[in-house]
């Protein structure tokens, strides 16, 4: 017979998530703590993961302290929490960084515990002993955990000496640079080289050759050091085609371990995670046991408690899977085990750290359905996935239910800064099977809205519809292998022009829209009461009214090159709009109806769909966004010339975009000058390496475009600089 509680755990989903986790925790063990329990945290971190914690802390009566920079004053997670201190200025290293202007803002408070996050100092040993000798509770596995398992070499050793299989590799502490370009010789190429601390693909190089390590070993060497204050380095050989799968664990402090199923991490870019699900798809049960269990058992190994997460490189075509490395924190994409399993890891932590049990034994942990969480990061796709900043102008994320979430640590009007990570939000949908999940993902990323600053929802909508990604064909490089299906080739004159129609359509519907808003706001305020001028449709007299506008389409899907589109708008009887497109035919019947709230109802070409327009102003520009059914297609026009009538005197915007001299390069993203390689009037080679700027702990070279002369090179190392300003020139010999 079915107990209940297996009964309850069937029917969760029916349920919203806070009410899962009630029911859950009301099953837990009863201990008796001779320590009082925690009744303040101080957060450790920013953004959604603060918010995220804190949501859970409030839920529980635990109030919260949050910490933040001087560029984080007015953000979500410091309106979020029930007091505030501010840790030091912008960079990371003065303030997320600092442990002792932390530890000083728990004594302050009064705070009992310090729950870390993810990033930052989650990993260091070195902080969570030192929250231990001040006295506080350190909401994370122990220290020793941390050290062992922090140090991937180490690690690694662990692993190897416990029995887990591990890919061949160099993991000790002799760093010299002949020495590890001999061991990648034994190794064989292509090599991985990764930083022995850190996560999160900083750091990482993919070397294929010997004449490329040493340039990468020194590059991984200071992005490592500037992530993570560490620059030890080990080198893997690198397996081709790989899966990323990885096991969320969990322990308490009377020796209980457990596992909470896998996930499968293995669409990434610039070897970061952005589309995780779990459980993984295309896995036997028997895979599912044993890599299971094997994770258990590492956890073990170093007497585990608190959230862990082991990670599996599967090689695809023998099926074997190998020992990665453990993180010894919350991971980024925990919802998707949260959601499948129908708990709050968070509120584990905390009961973990008060020293209860774990709610549930193995055989009690429900796996049930299927979930996605998917990255909205601030980033420019076409220039390789460069880190954007800017302000968030527009930001509209999807509505919230037992089976969507949207964790965010931003609202509209936050500016995404150089300093930190670009992530925006993280969507996580649940469904009751894969298909179901992915249906549900693909339709909440076409409602995702964000302007102001570049993103990479259109490139995730490309991953979430593509076939391959369906069927559950996913390795680690899925994007490399479908390049073709997921970008826009300017040269393919079929899908370039598929692109430009959708455009066109999208300019046809935003001048429609733009007039009917204009034309309703002159109704309701008529200029010295010329009301009859403002009818609907305007009064003209023997012709009907008609308009002029100019839009510059900014092609975000391509080569992010511009086209301007001008367009007549011509007032209909019956109120419609005929919008007809220079050098195009025929032109587009449309009817629009103002929602309010950025929103209208539109007929167009016999269909009728909801649109949505976002409309600010930046750099003497009117920026306009539009979003409507799964497309979204931003365009531009000069402030002052949006809309004219056809008998009034038009001042023509140009049609030209800024251009630079032939030769010139400018940034590809706003960031920190690290280090300069050549000195202004040296003569280069086409593609040779100029300087290396770095933004969110990434690194980026900037590379001579033809051979020749550098001239104006005037930046020097520390220098910020900002996105395409110009850096340097080369000139043609």
């Amino acid at each position: 017979m079915l107990s209940m509680a297996s009964i309850i755990r069937r029917k969760l989903h029916r349920y919203p998530y806070s009410l899962q986790t009630r029911l859950f925790s009301s099953t837990a063990p009863v201990n008796k703590q001779s320590n009082p329990r925690i009744e303040k945290i101080l957060v450790a971190n920013r953004g959604e993961i603060a918010c995220r914690i804190m949501r859970t802390a409030k839920r529980l009566g635990i109030r919260t302290v949050a910490v933040y920079s001087e560029a984080d004053k007015h953000s979500l997670h410091v309106k979020s929490a029930d007091e505030a201190i501010q840790i030091g200025p912008p960079p990371a290293r003065s303030s997320y960084l600092n442990a002792s202007s932390i530890i000083e803002a728990a004594i302050r408070t009064g705070a009992q515990a310090i729950h870390p996050g993810y990033g930052f100092l989650s990993e260091s040993a070195d902080f969570a002993q030192l929250c231990e000798d001040k006295g506080f509770i350190f909401i994370g596995p122990p220290v020793s955990a941390i050290r062992d398992m922090g140090d991937k070499s180490a690690s690694k050793r662990i692993m190897g000496a416990a029995g887990v299989p591990l890919v061949p590799g160099y993991h000790g502490d002799e760093q010299d640079i002949d020495l590890m370009r001999s061991e990648a010789d034994k190794i064989g190429y292509p090599i991985l080289i990764k930083p022995t601390h850190g996560g999160g693909g900083k750091g990482m190089r993919i070397v294929q050759s010997p004449n490329e390590f040493v340039d990468s070993f020194f590059g991984a060497q200071r992005e490592a050091a500037a992530s993570f204050g560490i620059d030890t380095i080990l080198l893997e050989k690198y397996i081709t085609r790989p899966r990323h799968i990885e096991v969320q664990v969990f322990g308490d402090k009377h020796g209980n371990v457990v596992h909470l199923y896998e996930r499968d991490c293995s669409l990434q870019r610039r070897h970061q995670k952005i589309i995780e699900e779990a459980p993984a798809p295309n896995v036997s049960d028997d895979f599912r046991s044993h890599i299971g269990q094997s994770a258990v058992s590492a956890a073990k190994a170093v007497g585990y408690y608190s959230a862990g997460t082991v990670e599996f490189i599967v090689d695809t075509s023998s099926g074997q899977f190998y020992f990665m490395e453990m993180n010894t924190r919350l991971q980024v994409e925990h919802p998707v085990t949260e959601m499948i399993i129908g708990q709050d890891l968070v509120e584990w932590q905390i009961r973990v750290a008060n020293g209860e049990c774990l709610p549930m034994n193995q055989m009690q942990i429900p796996l049930s359905g299927h979930a996605f969480e998917a990255r909205v990061y601030a980033e420019n796709v076409p220039k390789g996935f460069l880190p954007a900043t800017g302000v968030l102008h527009h930001y509209r994320s999807v509505p919230v239910s037992p089976t969507v979430r949207v964790e965010t640590g931003v609202e509209q009007g936050d500016t995404v800064s150089m300093h930190y990570d670009p992530m925006i939000a993280k969507l996580v949908v649940w469904g009751e099977n894969r298909a179901a999940a992915l249906v549900k993902l693909r339709d909440c990323l076409s409602r995702f809205q964000v302007a102001g600053l570049p993103t990479n929802i259109s490139f995730l909508s490309s991953l979430a519809n593509h076939q391959a990604f369906e069927n559950g064909e996913v390795e680690t490089h899925f994007i490399e292998h479908f390049q073709n299906d997921l970008f826009v080739d300017p040269s393919n004159l079929l899908s370039s022009q598929e692109v430009q129609n959708a455009a066109k359509l999208g300019a046809s519907l935003v001048a429609a829209c733009i007039c009917e808003k204009a034309l309703g706001a002159l109704k309701e305020r008529p200029p010295g009461g010329l009301s009859l001028w403002y009818a609907h449709p305007p009064f003209r007299v023997n012709h009907p009214a008609r308009r002029t506008m100019e839009l510059e389409w900014v092609n975000e899907y391509g080569s992010g090159s511009s086209k301007l589109l001008r367009l007549f708008i011509t007032y209909q009887p019956d109120g419609s709009y005929l919008v007809e497109i220079e050098g195009s035919s025929p032109g587009l019947e449309v009817k629009a109806e103002y929602l309010g709230n950025h929103d209208f109802r539109v007929q167009a070409d016999g269909v009728s769909m909801d649109v949505s327009l976002a409309v600010y102003s930046k750099d003497q520009n009117e920026h306009i966004h539009i979003w409507h059914g799964p497309h979204h297609h931003y365009c531009n026009q000069k402030l002052g010339v949006e809309v004219s009538d056809d008998d009034e005197i038009q001042h023509k915007p140009t049609s030209e975009t800024a251009t630079h001299p032939a030769g010139t390069v400018v940034a590809p993203m706003a960031g920190l000058v690290v280090k300069v390689l050549v000195e202004n009037g040296s003569k280069v080679e086409g593609g040779q390496p100029v300087l290396v700027l770095e933004a969110m702990k990434m690194e980026h070279v900037v590379k001579a475009p033809t051979t020749g002369c550098i001239q104006g090179l005037q930046v020097s190392v520390g220098q910020q600089v900002s996105d395409s300003s110009v850096i340097f020139r080369v000139k043609d010999e």
